[in-house]
């Protein structure tokens, strides 16, 4: 199961909020749904909160195994 509690994290880190996210960077309301749900989200995605929070991936996301 791929988990994103790391981005939360990071978020919170880099004081980024859901609204800022969605106002200032343009992440439609349905990723960020998708992202607290640890449901499939594309690369594509990964790497803009990669390039938003200027982190790398496993400081979005995590591998565990079920």
């Amino acid at each position: 199961m791929i988990s994103y509690d790391n981005l939360w994290r990071t978020m919170k880190e880099k004081g980024v909020s859901q609204y800022m996210l969605i106002k200032q960077y343009g992440v439609s309301p349905a990723q960020i749904t998708r992202l607290k749900r640890n449901e499939s989200v594309s690369t594509h995605t990964i790497e803009m909160f990669c390039k938003i929070l200027k982190c790398k991936v496993e400081e979005v996301m995590e591998y565990i195994d079920d």
